[in-house]
């Protein structure tokens, strides 16, 4: 066949194969569109999940009247102008390709008014043709009907799954993109009935009732508002408790510069910043958004924009994982206002202040040794009525021990029932952590040095990287052209495979330039010995060690979850007994 050049309406019909993927794709571009525009409501009317109708209705800029056979051209955009705007892409969308790559396989009606005009404006486009313009009742702002999508592509048609699995898919895309933008307001309806009404959310508490409505109110109420800012990364939102975790990463948003992406670099600095404190196999919930320089990011990665690359990766990687552990450290009694186990109320009265001296003591010190001062406190002494709310520490004076596993505490609010042996566990593991930190790694000569064939690369990369091995406690040399040499390792690690471990920290550096593999399995052990080294069940205390223990647990970091991600404590307020006992009724 000879060399042809494609017709306009067929390159458009291919480009649709990127952009309109599914009618949830379309969605998600027109919504995108009003929000570039400045709209501050939008509202969303679907029928049949988008194969009848799509309708996007926003209270934007608009589109003036000469303008509007432009929207509809190919690569035809306001949103950039040269390479400089490309390679700092401030807005969700600006290829051009959205409106003239949904309009030819569907049939399209645009109707538009900006602030200065006197009346609004509509163009029809049906199959790729454009109609002719005409005035029309409409208020400030644009709406936009895709009418029978994909009615000219019977093939596209036929691959679209249930109604029900393609509404998900729309469903989906609306809510990141309200999660997105808490300040806009947005209105869904499908086939006629409201399935989603959001008010604009200006401050803090109501953008935590949004993600309460959206990701539902289990996580709400057991997120920790985390903001930050360093190095020009700024990052603020939500993470849920560690106590609070799922079985797949259904809740985990991101959004870069507002715009809802996935990618790999962000989850694992989560994931990493949350290792010590999940139970295996787990996964944390959060609500995340970052702000950086666009220029640091390519926005333009993926066809329909659901993927970046940073420019400097590696740097946002230790920023996020830095900034959500300092956040998780906070998670202990005292440290917010929640309490950590599922199904808590949205707000609790857990008093952060307290008059009593709270020590910290070394490593070394056991907790029937430690915090003395409380000794005075284990007879039935109790603050007066007038010093109750200045005596009371968090998790307030030991009453009793229940089944020898749980420490009863009274404190203003209630009762406090403490897991002692996940509670001394956490205790210690934090402490062995802090020891092993301070000292450099210590290695061990191997008896017989272990020899391991390995690519060209590898030997390579290790021979490159040799200070990086020698800070991680490994010592290892190049054999042969395929061969490394194991000499030491880690004193801490020596009941390991020192062939995988090597291997496994050469494919870390491989991959992104470091490696953590040391730090975790060294963690692993120091867990191990935390749990064999804390307070068994059945172990009888007396008042003086339940109340040192609860002052350890108020300045240990993470405390309110052990090294496995077990809630160490709960708590049961008076508001909660009297309902149980029906006072008041």
């Amino acid at each position: 066949m000879p060399i042809l050049q494609l017709p306009n309406h067929l390159i458009n019909q291919i480009a649709a194969g990127e952009v309109v993927e599914r009618p949830a794709s379309v969605v998600k571009e027109l919504v995108e569109n009003s929000l570039d525009a400045g709209a501050q409501s939008i509202s969303i009317d679907i029928v049949a999940a988008g194969q009848k109708l799509i309708r996007v209705r926003d209270d934007g800029g608009g589109i003036p009247k000469d303008e509007m056979p432009l929207a509809l051209s190919r690569h035809a955009t306001s949103k950039i102008t040269s390479l400089d705007d490309l390679e700092a892409v401030v807005s969700l969308g600006f290829r051009g390709e959205a409106l003239p790559s949904i309009a030819s396989v569907s049939r399209l009606t645009l109707t538009a008014r900006t602030v200065d005009a006197d009346s609004a404006w509509q163009l029809e486009v049906v199959d790729g043709v454009l109609g002719d313009l005409c005035p029309a009742a409409h208020p400030i702002g644009c709406t936009v009907e895709i009418h029978d999508l994909f009615f000219n592509t019977p093939a596209r048609r036929k691959f679209l799954r249930t109604e029900r699995t393609e509404f998900g898919h729309i469903d989906k895309w609306l809510r990141r993109l309200a999660l997105a933008r808490a300040d806009v307001a947005f209105s869904v309806s499908h086939n006629g009935r409201s399935v989603m009404e959001l008010a604009a959310a200006k401050d803090q508490h109501a953008r935590l009732e949004r993600i309460g409505k959206i990701c539902g109110e289990a996580l709400a109420s057991q997120a920790v508002y985390l903001e930050r800012e360093t190095q020009g990364v700024a990052l603020s939102g939500w993470i849920g408790l560690p106590t609070f975790n799922r079985s797949q990463p259904d809740l985990q948003f991101w959004f870069v510069n507002g715009r809802s992406i996935t990618d790999r670099t962000l989850s694992h600095a989560v994931r990493h910043a949350f290792r010590d404190v999940l139970f295996h196999g787990r996964y944390p919930a959060y609500v995340l958004h970052l702000t950086m320089d666009p220029a640091s990011v390519d926005a333009n990665a993926h066809p329909a924009k659901h993927e970046i690359r940073f420019r400097e990766g590696r740097r946002v990687h230790g920023i996020v994982s830095q900034a959500v552990e300092f956040a998780l450290q906070d998670t202990k009694p005292g440290g917010h206002d929640i309490n950590p186990v599922p199904g808590a109320a949205l707000e609790r009265k857990i008093f952060r202040q307290s008059s009593m001296p709270l020590s910290r003591h070394g490593g070394g010190a056991s907790v029937r040794e430690a915090l003395t001062a409380y000794r005075t406190l284990a007879g039935n002494e109790r603050p007066r009525a007038n010093e109750e709310a200045q005596a009371y520490p968090p998790l307030g004076l030991a009453i009793a021990q229940l089944g020898g596993v749980y420490i009863l505490a009274e404190n203003t609010d209630g009762l406090i029932v403490v897991d002692m042996h996940a509670a001394h566990e956490r205790i210690t593991y934090e402490k062995l952590k802090i020891a092993f930190d301070r000292e450099d790694v210590v290695s061990q000569p191997l008896l017989v040095p272990v020899s391991i064939a390995v690519s060209d690369k590898e030997a390579a990369l290790a021979e490159s990287a040799s200070p990086v091995f020698s800070r991680l406690g490994l010592s290892i040399d190049r054999n042969g052209p395929t061969s490394l040499v194991i000499r030491e390792i880690p004193a801490l690690l020596k009941q390991a495979d020192a062939e995988s471990l090597v291997r496994d920290v050469l494919s870390d550096l491989a991959l992104d330039g470091r490696s953590h593999r040391i730090e975790q399995s060294s963690h692993e052990i120091l867990s191990t010995m935390a749990c064999h080294h804390s307070i068994r069940a059945n172990r009888s205390l007396t008042i003086a060690e339940m109340n040192a223990l609860l002052r350890e647990m108020e300045v240990t970091d993470r405390a309110d979850q052990c090294n496995h991600g077990r809630p160490t404590w709960t708590a049961i307020s008076m508001t909660d007994f009297d309902r149980l006992f029906l006072r008041g009724q």
